[in-house]
C-alpha cells in the first residue's frame, strides 16, 4: 500500500467517515475512492488538492510528509 493510500485511510478513519461519505464530500463514486485507498489507482492533481482541503492538510502531508497546520505557519510567516 503506498503511503498516500494510508494517509487517506488514516485520515478518513480519525473522521470517523466511510469510505461512501468521503467519496460524497470530494465528489466521486464510492468506488473510485476505494480504488485510491487500496492503493490501486491515484487520483489526479484536483482531488489531491480537494482532498487536502478537506482535511485541511497540506499536499505534502497526504502524500506522504510530516503533519503541517497550514493557518498556523501562515500566522508565523504574518508575525515575521
Amino acid at each position: 500500500m503506498s503511503v498516500f493510500a494510508e494517509q487517506l485511510k488514516t485520515l478518513r478513519k480519525k473522521n470517523s467517515l466511510t469510505q461512501k461519505e468521503l467519496a460524497e464530500k470530494v465528489g466521486v463514486k464510492q468506488n473510485s475512492y476505494a480504488n485510491w485507498e487500496n492503493g490501486n489507482r491515484e487520483p489526479n492533481i484536483e482531488m489531491l488538492v480537494r482532498i487536502a482541503d478537506y482535511f485541511d492538510v497540506s499536499l505534502d502531508y497526504l502524500l506522504g510528509g510530516k503533519m503541517k497546520n497550514i493557518t498556523e505557519e501562515f500566522s508565523l510567516c504574518l508575525k515575521n
